[in-house]
């Protein structure tokens, strides 16, 4: 019974033994002695500095450099703004702090990362509010949904960092490039700060949705360095006795290490964290951050995958009906060339598929072929056919054969008018909830299709400015969802809101010709669009001037018998006492 705590005891001091020889093993097979530790923890020691100009420089221009490149959707000047930011020191530096437990160095670190981070935030916040537009690139979007494979990333880079600064400079200089460009640490910091200017400009729910991803991202990528860092040093014992004594000797003559040492003197609870030595507890201190950010990682990569298995299904359903279409109904029974399918899409919701086919063709499909296309279609995919729903849209073209009356019960095929007019109906029913962002308000559109079928949607609207580039980009984004047509284009025509002058004559009798010249456009606009009126504002009765009813009748008749507008698009009104000037203005009539 008295010999198992020997043997415990012996167990763990081979265990022990084993490890440090791993440990010199791994210094040795990287050439780190104790002149290159030294040096290493010396030269991470000065980065941790705020009294570098050119650091703050560094961090400033890549900022700005990668703000434009993110924006510009440019992913050579991205590459730039990595190569260029120096962030990658201060978080080596905070993992050497957490792998010797050097607490001077880790509040260095930790306050060097915090002042980049508002920085790099700050200086994109304030390229962004200057932009004259502010599109969401793709390279902004692919920054702010990261996952789980972000994180191994980093992981990754994080170690081949930590290693390629540990080894004497030889051919491992050409790692740290690639380094930089894996981690990436200075575009995401920027997508939060695109974010938070498109939510101050913009829209606010969509712009904090941007900056949290980029932020997200950003916090990935620094705890999993700063994590892999730590290992790595702990690995090679960076924190040997002949280090820490000739650290300790530089840091009593550096004047910015005096000085935090004096702060932490000053406060009791971190001169007690000085003395604390517990290797486990700084592990479980870095390990806490990356478990409460892997949850949010996990979650984004479980919707990415879902994402990806969905975009696989559909294109497997999409060849099958793409193929399917071209062997059975392209051609018909005498081999002529019947339909050319021009768009397909298809889209899976609640277990049930739906197909979208856009053909030009030159003889409508009945009801009934369109049903065996369907089973068709359930049979290469072993589904039933009612969990597949077809919407065929069919465009005529010139070659069509006069249809002969069909002796079935099937819908009697739609004549060209007819299909325009569903065609615009089912525009104007998509459109029903669209609105335009105040002040412009929405008078009508139009809708205009070329020859290559391309839709492009005319909207002409009464506002005292023009929509910027932004809110066009936005609300052509937003018509093509209602409308489920990417490729629709959208144009516009602003008619003014401002006020008009009216001035008559003397006499009162009629209007002057600079009112007239003013008032030629109006009647014409007036006329091509129903929905606008106009409100006219007349003095009330005076001695001295024609009486408010002669002036009405004065203006109604110019109205009618130069451009023929209805009494009933212009309403009268009387200005206040304090008001001088006639005047008239466009209204939308609700």
């Amino acid at each position: 019974m008295e010999q198992k705590p020997n043997q415990t005891f012996r167990f763990f001091r081979k265990l022990f033994k084993g490890w440090n020889s791993v440990r010199a093993w791994f210094a040795s097979a990287l050439n780190v002695d104790v002149e290159r530790k030294t040096n290493l923890y010396l030269d991470l020691s000065k980065s941790a500095t705020l009294k570098d100009l050119v650091y703050w420089l560094q961090i400033l221009f890549s900022a700005g450099i990668a703000t434009l490149g993110l924006v510009l959707n440019s992913s050579a000047v991205i590459i730039g703004a990595m190569l260029i930011s120096p962030l990658m020191a201060p978080i080596l530096s905070a993992g050497l702090a957490f792998a010797t437990g050097d607490l001077t160095l880790g509040l260095r670190s930790l306050a060097n990362l915090f002042l980049s981070t508002l920085l790099g935030i700050g200086f994109a916040v304030f390229l962004v509010a200057l932009l004259p537009f502010k599109n969401q690139t793709a390279e902004i979007m692919a920054r702010t949904s990261p996952n789980t494979l972000d994180l191994v990333i980093a992981l990754f880079s994080g170690a081949i960092g930590s290693i390629a600064t540990c080894k004497e400079v030889k051919g491992v200089v050409t790692s740290i490039p690639g380094v930089a460009i894996a981690v990436a640490l200075m575009p995401p910091l920027c997508v939060v700060g695109y974010g938070i200017g498109f939510a101050v400009s913009v829209d606010a729910s969509e712009g904090w949705q941007i900056a949290s991803g980029g932020g997200l991202l950003y916090l990935t990528n620094l705890v999993a360095i700063t994590f892999t860092a730590m290992l790595v040093f702990v690995l090679l014992r960076v924190d040997r006795k002949e280090v820490r004594e000739k650290v300790r000797d530089w840091r009593e003559t550096d004047s910015e290490s005096t000085w935090w040492m004096n702060q932490i003197d000053k406060i009791p609870a971190l001169e007690k964290a000085r003395q604390v030595r517990s290797f486990s507890l700084r592990l479980l201190m870095i390990l806490l951050p990356l478990l409460i950010i892997f949850v949010p990682l996990s979650q984004s990569f479980s919707k990415l995958r879902n994402e990806i298995s969905q975009k696989q299904q559909e294109n497997r359903v999409s060849k099958i009906a793409r193929d399917i279409w071209k062997d059975e109904y392209e051609v018909d029974s005498e081999g002529n060339i019947r339909s050319y399918l021009d768009e397909l899409r298809v889209s899976e919701q609640d277990d049930k598929i739906q197909i979208f086919l856009r053909v030009f063709d030159n003889k409508p499909y009945t009801i009934g072929e369109r049903k065996q296309y369907i089973n068709l279609v359930a049979e290469e995919l072993k589904r039933k056919p009612e969990t597949i729903s077809l919407q065929l849209i069919e465009i005529p073209t010139s070659q069509r054969e006069e249809v002969q009356p069909i002796v079935e019960n099937t819908p009697k095929p739609l004549t060209l008018a007819q299909r325009q007019r569903d065609y615009v109906e089912s525009f104007n029913n998509s459109l029903t909830r669209f609105r335009l962002t105040p002040p412009a308000t929405l008078i009508d559109y139009s809708i205009i299709t070329s020859s290559n079928n391309a839709s492009t949607l005319h909207i002409n609207y009464l506002s005292n400015r023009d929509i910027d580039a932004d809110g066009k980009s936005a609300l052509q984004d937003r018509v093509r969802d209602l409308l489920n047509m990417p490729k629709v284009n959208l144009t516009y025509t602003r008619i003014p809101a401002d006020n008009i002058k009216i001035t008559f004559n003397n006499d009162s009798k009629s209007i002057k010709e600079d009112t007239i010249s003013s008032l030629v456009g109006v009647g014409g606009t007036l006329s091509i669009h129903p929905s606008l009126k106009l409100r006219v504002m007349l003095k009330p009765d005076t001695d001295e001037e024609k009486s408010f009813e002669e002036k009405k009748k004065i203006i109604q008749q110019y109205f009618k018998e130069t451009h023929s507008v209805d009494e009933s698009k212009l309403v009268f009104g009387e200005l206040s006492s304090s008001e001088s000037d006639e005047m008239c203005q466009y209204f939308v009539r609700k």
